[in-house]
């Protein structure tokens, strides 16, 4: 049986033999592996003429919605990928943190639809004045950008390792080539069928690589993305590809690093954050059994607490059963393949030239359900590093596998410099109950880590753990980690866009952002924006409300309503060395009473304002001065139309097709002058409800 790859619409074999592939537990070949003959070219200049206008031309929501469909058809049928994912040497846990926790970062960047607009692309930051009388402003807006993301990853979550990259680039507008690590590539296969077959990515918008990807970097341009996750070694040499240079061809690289976990001094044994010391250690070496690019490689405790942790972890790696994933009670399968194996022993035994083992056997351990000399099973193996600012090897030399080596420090600042001598790493962690331990931890370790967990008893029962990057947070590390970025929520997306800046008048501006931009021409509106739908509404309508003329009474009213007497409103002969000339008018006083200027009573498509966003006071407001407001539709956002799922009660009004409208409120004096501003987010129905 050979594995197929997903070029240009079609399901493709390799040609020749192909590489042979085997099942992680019982080491019988289940497939071969082949892309001899894909034609990497055509399969780059379809991902850009058709998958990328298809997605490029979707708004925000739409792409998002796109995601959270993709996502909930998965996680649909999540169970067809377990038995695969077995046969990858994945116990149950290993298997949910690649399948689930894979659709679990689709639906996180699906929420992200909610920080952007409605439009295929986002208006970035603020506008920036570039002339006096404000004819003449800039701006930043972020396009997709007209190439592919080629996403080459090889270590071993076949289904994580691509979801957590394709949901970022879909989201940003742009297809995706991936070609998984070959080893496991059949489970990336099943996904990839299942989404194709689902029919809810635009054709062109994901293609597939079972085999060797070698030679498609020579065929990407300008506007292509290279994203690779694995060995330095490997990462280094196709950062260096001459192509990448030539056409400055964006690069991320996530290389496997030299994690550590440090034991603050304060955990002591019989404390709770010891506990949680050694569990996340010991987890963190035997779930995928070591074959996280963020496992501790690294132990780091007080010297005093050594022996502790020596016994504590030994004790707790015992009782780890290794085997078949699928007999109860097997809590560490395989890793992924023989060579794997072959690869991480070499690397122990190098490591076993400057160090001891004190805890596990290469050869001698037993596996459970299963034949330990035909599938790919390793022990955990435990070494200690008495002297390890002299016996350097454990910061040079991953073994990547449940391996880990124990090494004590005497003081904060050793720690800090022995987890900073990883040159770079991906993740560390400090387990502590001591803020000022963490707080000089943090400051010293940071710039050598691009992820720092602060574990306690206080977010443990809550905490994702040592080895858990999160979709919400960024992704890579400097030096040895690769020096790339990935995920971080908005942030991830960004990558996959181009930054343009735009210059020319309000008005014009506002009509190519499709935001209204200050001081762009205005559409004064007869009828109320309040008495219009969703669709009916064009960004630029204005009201232009009555006027309102402020008293004393009002001042000294709202403070006694409002509680706030703070002195510039109450106290005249408080005065004296301030900016204000008189009792001022509180600022939320102003934009209270502007609601009650620009807000329609009688009942319309409104259904609520529910937030306020950017809100400044921008002159002081005194007696006897008026005020009015110029109330703009700034931006139209669209929302989905709430569909109950079988048994479930939607809440009142979720049913109903509506957006989000932002109006800018410009609260002006009698001069004409500006004395306010703030933005409020109002959800408007639709007229058309189908």
């Amino acid at each position: 049986m050979k594995t197929k790859n997903y070029a240009q619409g079609k399901w493709i074999e390799g040609e020749g033999e192909g590489k042979p592939l085997y099942h992680a537990i019982t080491g019988e070949q289940l497939a071969t592996a082949s892309s001899k003959g894909l034609d990497f070219a055509a399969m780059m200049d379809y991902a850009r003429t058709v998958g990328g206008p298809a997605l490029a031309k979707m708004t925000f929501q739409e792409r998002g919605l796109m995601l959270k469909a993709l996502a909930l058809h998965l996680m649909s049928i999540k169970k067809k990928f377990y038995p695969v994912s077995a046969q990858t040497g994945a116990t149950r846990v290993d298997s949910w943190i690649d399948i689930e926790g894979g659709i679990g970062n689709v639906f996180a960047n699906a929420s992200l639809r909610r920080q952007f607009g409605d439009q295929p692309f986002y208006v970035d930051g603020e506008m920036a004045p570039l002339s006096k009388e404000g004819t003449f402003i800039g701006h930043h807006i972020m396009v997709p950008k007209q190439g592919v993301a080629i996403h080459i990853n090889a270590f071993n979550f076949p289904v994580w390792g691509m979801l957590e990259k394709v949901a970022v680039n879909f989201m940003a507008g742009v297809p995706a080539i991936v070609k998984p690590a070959t080893i496991t590539c059949y489970l990336t296969e099943l996904m990839v069928k299942e989404i194709v077959d689902s029919g809810i990515l635009p054709e062109g918008a994901l293609q597939l690589i079972c085999g060797s990807a070698n030679g498609i970097i020579d065929h990407v341009t300008s506007q292509d993305i290279v994203t690779f996750t694995g060995s330095a070694t490997t990462g280094k040499m196709l950062k260096a590809h001459p192509r990448l240079l030539e056409e400055a061809v964006p690069f991320n690289m996530e290389a496997d690093s030299l994690n550590a976990s440090i034991l603050g001094e304060d955990a002591i044994p019989g404390t709770e954050e010891f506990d949680l010391f050694i569990k996340e250690v010991q987890r963190e070496m035997t779930v995928k059994a070591g074959q996280k690019c963020t496992a501790i490689r690294r132990i780091i405790v007080p010297e005093k607490l050594v022996e502790d942790v020596q016994i504590s972890l030994g004790q707790r790696l015992a009782k780890t059963i290794i085997g078949d994933p699928a007999i109860e009670g097997v809590r560490m399968g395989s890793l992924a393949g023989q060579e794997q194996v072959a690869e991480v022993k070499e690397r122990v035994e190098q490591l076993a030239k400057s160090q001891e083992i004190v805890f596990g056997d290469l050869n001698n351990f037993e596996v459970t359900g299963a034949d330990k000399d035909k599938g790919a099973f390793l022990s955990p193996i435990l070494f200690l590093n008495t002297d390890p600012f002299k016996n350097t090897d454990c910061h040079n030399i991953e073994a990547f596998g449940p391996v880990s080596t124990i090494m004590p420090y005497k003081d904060l600042n050793e720690a800090i410099e022995l987890a900073n001598m990883g040159k770079g790493s991906l993740v560390c962690s400090i387990i502590t109950n001591d803020d000022k331990i963490a707080k000089e931890f943090v400051m010293g370790a940071a710039p050598m880590h691009g992820r720092i967990l602060i574990l306690n008893a206080a977010c443990a029962k809550e905490s994702t753990g040592h080895g858990s990057p999160m979709p919400q947070l960024t992704h890579g590390g400097p030096g040895r980690a690769g020096g790339g970025e990935e995920m971080g929520g908005k942030r991830g997306i960004m990558h996959y866009l181009q930054r343009t800046a735009i210059q020319g008048s309000p008005t014009m501006l506002t009509k190519v952002t499709e935001q209204y931009q200050y001081g762009g021409e205005q559409t004064i509106t007869k009828e109320h924006v309040f008495q219009k739908y969703f669709e009916e509404i064009q960004v630029g309508d204005t009201v232009i409300t009555d006027k309102h003329e402020i008293v004393p009474e009002n001042i000294t009213d709202f403070a006694a309503l409002s509680g706030d007497h703070f002195y510039a409103h109450v106290d005249p002969d408080s005065l004296d060395g301030t900016i204000f000339e008189q009792n001022v008018a509180h600022g939320y006083y102003v934009l209270s009473r502007a609601a009650g200027l620009f807000v329609d009573g009688p009942k319309g498509p409104v259904l609520l304002n529910y937030g306020i966003d950017e809100c400044r006071f921008t002159k002081p407001v005194y007696p006897g001065m008026t005020i009015g407001v110029r109330f703009t539709c700034k931006e139209k956002i669209s929302q989905e139309k709430k569909v109950a799922a079988e048994g479930e009660v939607l809440d009142k009004g979720m049913d109903i097709k509506k957006g989000i409208v932002k109006f800018l409120v410009d609260v002006y004096d009698e001069t004409g002058e500006t004395v306010a501003l703030a933005t409020i987010l109002t959800m408007i129905k639709f007229k058309n409800q189908d």
